[in-house]
């Protein structure tokens, strides 16, 4: 399940226009950061973005699939669970403009998600 440093090189190449990202390795796959969020996400080196209420219609209507995984333990251990990250469209590799919209639109969606989990700061 790791995810090799040529699919690493590929994916920073093809952030490019974003601007700098950080690719961390997580759970035998890998995070893509922006400015310190994850907006992105590698397993079996498929391609997955952030989507939420805003940008999850674009995934849908382009009929990609959101990342599953099983979890070990837990009330949810062996059933499959969503995340909030949806395949990247294939067709978008050879759209760099589109491409560079729907980069935009997961790194929005991350930056919403962090904004609503900040923790509240603690009264006196």
């Amino acid at each position: 399940m790791s995810v090799s440093d040529e699919y690493k090189s590929f994916v920073a190449e093809l952030f490019e226009p974003l601007g700098t990202v950080q690719i961390r390795h997580m759970f035998g796959g890998a995070g893509v950061y922006y400015r310190d969020v994850m907006f992105a996400l590698i397993s079996n080196e498929t391609l997955y973005l952030k989507a939420d209420d805003v940008n999850r219609g674009m995934f849908e209507a382009a009929d990609t699939n959101p990342f599953l995984f099983k979890p070990k333990t837990g009330k949810n251990a062996g059933k499959s669970v969503a995340l909030s990250f949806w395949e990247l469209p294939e067709e978008l590799l050879d759209d760099p403009d589109a491409l560079l919209d729907w980069l935009n639109a997961s790194v929005d969606a991350a930056f919403r998600s962090k904004a609503r989990t900040r923790k509240k700061p603690r009264k006196p």
